[in-house]
């Protein structure tokens, strides 16, 4: 049968701001006859994070409508998993009571405002081809046939909302250095180029920080703390994400301006590229080599090919493979959505065979990470030749307990933080407005230098530290007298029953506490300020997950009430999605929609009062009544239930350091003692040293 004209598409838009609300039509002419229960089917990414369209509320968000001219009706249906990954999202229109004749059309309204839906809320960040893949089932057989070409949304920037400064994180005395300012809008996006300022010499060691003003705007950033030198250092802090994707699997716009925007954008030292390894051809295989191969520039931008290892997780769990160089060979966990399934690659179809199989290639070495996303590392399958690091923080979450997975089986890991980006941002990768939980995290690499050599020799010593996407200063050592001390990832002996222990912070923001742990218990608590009982600010947070998987997202949605007392002023802590803020009902009650996915949300108030009063908090989770004087500077905490969900309440200082030295001994166990810290801020920011690990003869 010679190949049938399956119709054509049009949209009345060709360019919107991402994130707007806009009211766009979809209209689809028939070629071929659709039969009676035929479809039309339009397809989006996974990636995608834009309204879901709803039929029910003409007034409300995200309305849609359909018509057609033929004689029939459209029933409309929604699957957020509709078809073949990654264009998973789908809306079906399926032809009832009749038929579409040749010339036929179908007008789906996205975001109809005619009876006063504000329109459909685009996705949150910038894409020049955002695709309405479309497929027919002419004969209603559900044998679609994809349109030859279908349309194209571009998405752009909005305004600038906000200014973000970055510098390098250390410079010598007396030497000019390069600070760069660049403006987002209210998600994230850049908008335009960033500004690079160069930055005279400064006179005095210690740690400062750069405050730029955009003359166009007038907004302003403070960058990330500086660390000035007398002297070279002997290591360096080059930061890293090095997990994330691009179209050409699951993520979005192409890996070319992937690696662009992680140099140029997020100024990035170090960036890896992540496809999932079941959706990497040994074409595109080629071109992820070629194309890191192409980014690579010692000294300014380091890169590693690598893929994600996708396996479910009893059989492993995602792994993020990395190669030295270009030249190893992929394997895949399956082939699913491979074209014929084929590949000349050897497969692995679990964790442990991967381990063995990258071992077992000729060419580059390879490193691995173990990594949380839609599935889980089983840590119980590990090599410690291969597998560097756990990856405790991303994009989809916070994720200490894989640490502590790897801790309590004995092994010796360092901890890194990414983003799994899917939005096209490494190393600025905000959440937007659907699955995602947190901002993209960083990794901290203790270098000698800034290529690979240096690089990888860093990671497999376990010389890197993971943030929540902030580029705090943190430095843990063990002192040993008259020998050199010990930095985080190294393994010492000792027969003694304690040892000392130097913890340097400078943060972003202000330093609430620094936990320090050996293994998986918390031996002590340093607060750098201390908590007045008067001090009128008082800091709620929430935080966990339901389940290790994908059906980990928590809601927190609530409400707050402050009686016999006033709020002066209120800050919210990790509400991304600017469409869902705090709002001030009224002076004294707050409301909101929030979730988490294993990080922390919540905000900090401050009163008139700092003891007057009480406040009632309800949640989806959790109802709590709280009397303001009961609140002190040690943290209350209630158990919601799930994984680590919690809803937390303590005092803050009015006016908190962002710096923090000092010592601690630490006591000793028997065998083995992983030492590390978990730094958090006051604004939700946290890190986590790579552990020290001692062990006690």
């Amino acid at each position: 049968m010679s190949a049938i004209d399956i119709g054509s598409v049009d949209i009345s838009l060709t360019e919107v701001v991402a994130g707007s609300w806009v009211s766009l039509a979809y209209t689809y002419t028939a070629g071929h006859p659709v039969d009676d229960t035929g479809c039309v089917k339009i397809a989006f990414r996974f990636a995608g994070d834009f309204g879901v369209p709803q039929l029910d509320d003409p007034s409300g968000p995200n309305y849609c409508s359909v018509a057609t001219t033929g004689d029939c009706r459209i029933d409309v249906r929604w699957d957020l998993k509709g078809n073949t990954r990654p264009w998973g999202r789908a809306i079906y229109l399926k032809v009832m009571s009749g038929y579409l004749d040749r010339g036929d059309q179908i007008r789906f309204v996205f975001g109809d405002a005619s009876q006063g839906s504000p329109g459909w809320r685009v996705q949150s960040f910038c894409e020049d081809t955002f695709e309405f893949k479309t497929y027919v089932d002419p004969f209603a057989t559900f044998m679609f046939k994809e349109l030859p070409a279908s349309p194209e949304l571009r998405t752009v920037s909005g305004p600038p909302a906000r200014a973000l400064c970055i510098a390098p994180s250390t410079v010598l005395v007396g030497q000019s250095f390069t600070a760069h300012l660049k403006l987002e809008d209210r998600w994230g996006n850049p908008c335009g180029s960033p500004l690079a300022i160069e930055q005279p010499g400064l006179a005095v060691p210690g740690v400062t920080t750069a405050t730029l003003v955009d003359p166009a705007t007038g907004l302003s950033a403070e960058s990330n703390p500086i660390d000035v030198r007398t002297s070279q250092p002997e290591r360096g802090r080059f930061w890293a994400d090095f997990h994330g994707q691009s179209e050409e699997t699951i993520g979005s716009n192409t890996i070319d301006q992937y690696f662009t925007f992680a140099r140029d954008q997020a100024f990035l030292d170090i960036a890896g590229h992540q496809g999932n390894d079941f959706q990497v051809t040994d074409a595109f295989w080629r071109t992820v080599n070629e194309t890191t191969g192409a980014f690579n520039d010692p000294g300014r931008f380091v890169t590693f090919p690598g893929y994600e290892w996708s396996g479910n997780t009893p059989l492993g769990g995602d792994r993020n493979v990395y190669f030295e160089r270009e030249g190893g060979a992929i394997s895949h966990s399956c082939r699913d959505l491979l074209p014929g399934e084929s590949s000349d690659s050897v497969d692995s179809p679990t964790a442990d065979q991967l381990f063995a199989n990258l071992k077992s290639q000729d060419g580059p070495k390879a490193f691995a990470f173990a990594h949380v996303g839609g599935r889980y590392a089983d840590m119980r399958m590990h090599d410690p030749e291969v597998e560097v690091a756990v990856e405790i923080h991303s994009a989809w979450g916070t994720f200490e307990w894989l640490l502590h997975d790897a801790l309590e089986l004995g092994y010796r890991v360092g901890v890194c933080g990414n983003s799994d980006g899917h939005k096209g941002r490494p190393g600025r990768s905000y959440p937007g407005a659907l699955k995602f939980g947190s901002l993209g995290g960083l990794t901290c690499v203790l270098a000698e230098t800034l290529d690979r050599e240096s690089v990888v020799a860093a990671l497999r010593a376990r010389h890197c530290y993971a943030t929540t996407g902030n580029r705090l200063l943190l430095d843990v050592r063990l002192n040993r007298g008259a020998e050199p001390r010990a930095m985080m990832g190294d393994i010492l002996k000792t027969g003694q029953d304690s040892v000392e222990l130097s913890v340097d912070v400078t943060g972003t923001g202000a330093v609430e506490c620094i936990d320090v742990f050996n293994g998986c218990g918390v031996v002590e608590t340093l607060r750098p300020t201390a908590v007045p009982r008067e001090s009128p600010r008082i800091k709620i947070v929430w935080a966990g997950a339901e389940v290790r998987g994908r059906a980990r997202k928590s809601d927190w949605d609530g409400s707050l009430v402050v009686n016999g007392n006033a709020i002066a002023d209120v800050t919210a802590i990790n509400f991304w999605n600017p469409d869902q803020q705090i709002r001030r009902v009224d002076g004294n009650r707050l409301e909101w929609e929030s979730i988490t996915t294993g990080g922390t949300t919540g905000l900090i108030l401050t009163l008139e009062d700092g003891n007057s009063g009480d406040l009632a908090l309800r949640t989806t989770q959790r109802d709590l009544e709280v009397a303001m004087a009961d609140v002190t500077g040690t943290p209350t905490v209630w158990d919601c239930g799930g994984l680590e969900k919690r809803i937390q309440m303590n005092r803050l200082p009015e006016d908190a350091s962002r710096t923090s030295r000092t010592k601690i001994d630490v006591p000793l166990g028997s065998g083995t003692n992983p030492l590390y810290v978990r730094v958090t801020q006051e604004d939700g920011h946290m890190a986590w040293s790579s552990p020290i690990y001692v062990e006690r003869g």
